[in-house]
């Protein structure tokens, strides 16, 4: 059974350098890490980016992902990768596994250990005591995007064979509402009834996970 939580936590303050990933974080993890003071860097869709300083006064396009040696170094001296690596629509193309594959192999050619990555909900296990209006609504939504789920699914048995220390974060329906700092979080589960969250909380849940040991190696329920 997972551990439950209502989270309401700030920012690890030990953490020294970030690697972020991916839609997700390009936005509000970037914005949250660089005010905690951290130096940034920052995947898109399809180039790394780089925050020369907390403020971003420096952001710039650095790196394509098509460039392993580059996101190799990109990714060295980093003490957590956060990584948003998904597909936009309902057609997956393998995108999560792939990329996040990409990730693995220059994390750990870099000796980068500590990575999180956003899943969703379905990937993980069904709550107890769900009710049944949420149980026909998760398995009408996994039939409808089998494809997605199936590619976070194989992303996540990669994680799993890697050697890093790494921590899904599985939230359900991603909204554009605003940061709030405050939602649930099940650690080797899902929330009851878990029906939505926004991308700013989830970007806020991500750090914060990283300096949570009961979270390496676990997938983790997030949402309101």
């Amino acid at each position: 059974m997972g551990r439950s939580a209502r989270r309401t936590g700030r920012l690890p303050g030990d953490v020294h350098e970030i690697a972020l990933d991916g839609a997700l974080a390009r936005r509000q993890s970037a914005e949250q890490v660089s005010e905690a003071g951290q130096p940034l860097r920052e995947d898109g869709d399809e180039q790394l980016l780089l925050a020369d300083s907390p403020d971003r006064t420096a952001l710039h396009a650095v790196v394509p992902l098509d460039d392993p040696a580059a996101v190799r170094a990109a990714m060295a001296g980093r003490d957590v990768v956060l990584s948003g690596l998904g597909s936009r629509g309902r057609k997956a193309n393998g995108v999560a596994e792939r990329l996040t594959g990409q990730a693995l192999d220059a994390m750990e050619a870099e000796g980068a250990r500590r990575l999180l990555v956003v899943s969703a909900a379905p990937v993980g296990p069904e709550p107890a005591g769900e009710p049944l209006v949420d149980r026909l609504v998760r398995k009408g939504i996994g039939a409808v995007l089998a494809e997605l789920y199936a590619d976070l699914a194989r992303m996540e048995a990669a994680l799993v064979r890697s050697g890093t220390d790494w921590t899904s974060v599985r939230p359900p329906k991603l909204t554009d509402g605003p940061l709030t700092g405050v939602y649930r979080q099940v650690v080797g589960g899902t929330p009851r009834s878990s029906r939505s969250i926004s991308r700013a909380d989830v970007a806020h849940a991500m750090p914060a996970l990283s300096d949570d040991p009961a979270a390496v190696g676990q997938g983790v329920g997030v949402a309101y």
